[in-house]
């Protein structure tokens, strides 16, 4: 499980990996090509993806690693739009960014390209309203857009068909209302969310899930080993941890839940070095692979 960037808040280019199967604190793995806060995260299981982001000016940048050899981050190729504070999920072959702000406004753009290779991303659809602060997960076949800021909070959870481009359909309501950029993964069957606000400007501990091939609400997991917001998600499919996040200044906590069974958080151990937030993960083994 690899973190990405973040603020703490100054903006990092920071990129620190765990085990997830294994507890312990995070390991250098290397340096983003800029540093920059609020991008996104999506992966095959070789390659990860670092999705827009700002300065705080908006950038289009998208950098990839390849997972399992150490090292800084090449150039992927462009956003269709720069943009920060998107939902990033993927299966093996596709990466798709979800929503975003944008240097003037929200948009409700969904972009997507092919992990394997690089160059520019193409349009996919739209989400069902112009949205930040989202977050994103993803089975093999679907991919879900948890809540955000439109720019009032909401707690609309919606899905596409990674392998056919269209616009997003509705799936349920979250929890939770409003920010939860970035806190979001999984299994194959199972969608993890954790952290995020309830509603703006409260920050939560609540843990919630749903059930990837069915529609409907989301339904309580459990809890988090602390209230913050804005911490990034990373999974193996067994387990889901978190890293990061704020309440109210930036924490380097790593804790964790088994994806199989409902039960709160227990601790992880730490990020490498700064305390972060508003960063991105991704991982070799996540839901949607």
């Amino acid at each position: 499980g690899i973190f990405m960037g973040g603020g703490d808040p100054n903006r990092t280019n920071e990129i620190d990996y765990i085990t997830i199967a294994q507890k312990g604190n995070a390991t250098d793995f290397g340096n983003l090509s800029g540093a920059r806060f609020s991008g996104a995260g999506a992966s095959s299981n070789t390659r990860g993806l670092f999705m827009g982001g700002g300065t705080p000016t908006r950038l289009n940048i998208i950098d990839y690693i390849t997972i399992a050899t150490t090292g800084n981050a090449a150039d992927y190729g462009d956003l269709s739009d720069e943009g920060s504070q998107g939902g990033g999920c993927s299966n093996q072959t596709r990466a798709c960014y979800m929503g975003r702000s944008s240097s003037s406004v929200l948009v409700n753009v969904i972009d997507y390209g092919t992990i394997a290779s690089t160059g520019n991303f193409n349009d996919f659809g739209d989400l069902a309203a112009v949205r930040e602060q989202n977050a994103g997960s993803a089975s093999p076949t679907r991919g879900l857009n948890w809540g955000g800021i439109t720019p009032s909070g909401t707690n609309a959870i919606e899905f596409i068909t990674i392998a056919t481009k269209g616009n997003t359909q509705d799936f349920g309501d979250t929890i939770t209302t409003g920010n939860v950029m970035s806190g979001a993964g999984g299994s194959a069957t199972r969608g993890v969310l954790g952290n995020g606000q309830h509603p703006s400007p409260s920050v939560t501990d609540i843990i919630q899930y749903v059930t990837y091939a069915t529609t409907g609400n989301a339904a309580d997991f459990g809890n988090l080993t602390d209230e913050r917001n804005d911490a990034a998600a990373v999974s193996d499919s067994i387990r889901i941890a978190w890293g990061g996040g704020v309440n109210p200044s930036a924490c380097d906590i790593i804790d964790f839940v088994n994806i199989a069974t409902l039960g709160d958080a227990v601790d992880f151990g730490n990020l490498l070095g700064n305390s972060r937030t508003a960063f991105g993960g991704v991982s070799s083994g996540h839901g949607g692979l």
